[in-house]
């Protein structure tokens, strides 16, 4: 019995510890909470500086950055009619009769969607340059600087380039010149320009975001015009070049079924150069043009305005506690 009455008490007693010790945990957390409020409220001056001058310098910020604005321009693949698909077609089936007289066929014809392959050359170096060239685009591309509103005219960096003297000044180590590289302007526009197409839908969206609205939109017309036109001379030149192959193998057939197969190939290819030249809307065809836009796509003031403001915020609390507890160990 005494044994059991020992082992109570040594219980109770262990309990009461474990409960004493919780209880002196709570207070010393109360304790760290309420001092580290004491802290953080005397250092409130030193948090309500920082804060406004993040604050400030997020505003001057803001307001030195200029204005950006994004032309858009959403279309649609062009259908196709016969022309190279019915070809190609026509090459299949007659593809047996040609290998008997010994005329090769492959290659005549072609035919699918072109839009896939369009929008890889919009977007290839080799394009995107002489479409620069093209339209004497180097200067606004790669030494503006801002866009004045009320004369409607780019504002150029006098430190990149002289307008007076058309000379190049900006200061570049070697082996770049102060005239900016073809390959220097083609990474400057696709920093500006984006394609995309809906996987779904097939529609095609293209973008150009610049100082100048206006710029925007006439050069995002400038290219939906030049790839229109640039697929059209590659097919011209095609379907020249397999009329060219079909006239001059007519003389080497002797069958009178193969003659009739060649004239009908021919007919398909001429049908081919007539379409090249009176859809002006080739391969890409425009359903919402590209317009002016009167509203600022980028920078977003405020909400630059509030997150510099936060950051300073979490920051100087930051500072008073450190500089707190580096004193405090000391």
């Amino acid at each position: 019995m005494p044994n059991g009455v020992s082992a109570q008490l040594l219980q109770q007693q262990l309990l009461q510890q474990q409960l004493l010790l919780q209880n002196t945990q709570n207070q010393d957390d109360e304790i760290d909470l309420a001092e580290l409020w004491r802290v953080i409220w005397a250092g409130k001056f030193t948090i309500i500086i920082i804060t406004m001058f993040f604050a400030l310098a997020s505003v001057f910020f803001a307001l030195s950055q200029p204005n950006i604005y994004k032309a858009s321009a959403i279309l649609a693949p062009a259908s196709s009619e016969s022309g190279a698909g019915g070809l190609g077609a026509m090459a299949g089936q007659l593809g047996g009769l040609a290998s008997i007289a010994g005329i090769n066929l492959a290659g005549v014809g072609g035919g699918g969607d072109k839009t896939v392959l369009a929008l890889e050359i919009l977007k290839s170096r080799s394009f995107i340059e002489k479409f620069i060239t093209k339209h004497d685009l180097l200067v606004p591309l790669m030494a503006s600087k801002n866009w004045d509103m009320t004369t409607d005219t780019l504002i150029l960096d006098k430190k990149i380039y002289d307008e007076a003297s058309t000379a190049w000044l900006r200061e570049v180590k070697a082996p770049q010149k102060p005239k900016p590289s073809p390959w220097e302007a083609y990474q400057e526009f696709l920093d500006i320009f984006t394609v995309s197409q809906d996987k779904t839908t097939f529609m095609v969206s293209i973008y150009i975001e610049f100082y100048s609205p206006t710029l925007a939109k006439q050069w995002l017309s400038w290219l939906i015009e030049d790839i229109n036109e640039y697929m059209r001379e590659q097919d011209q030149v095609e379907a020249q070049a397999s009329i060219d192959y079909l006239t001059n193998q007519l003389a080497n057939i002797k069958v009178a079924t193969m003659e009739t197969v060649f004239y009908q190939l021919i007919e398909e290819q001429t049908k081919n150069m007539m379409l090249t030249e009176v859809k002006d809307e080739y391969v890409l065809k425009t359903i919402d043009p590209a317009q002016v836009p009167d509203v600022k796509d980028t920078p977003k003031r405020a909400l630059i305005v509030v997150l510099g403001t936060m950051f300073a915020g979490i920051l100087s609390v930051l500072i008073v506690l450190i500089r707190y507890f580096k004193t405090s160990k000391k």
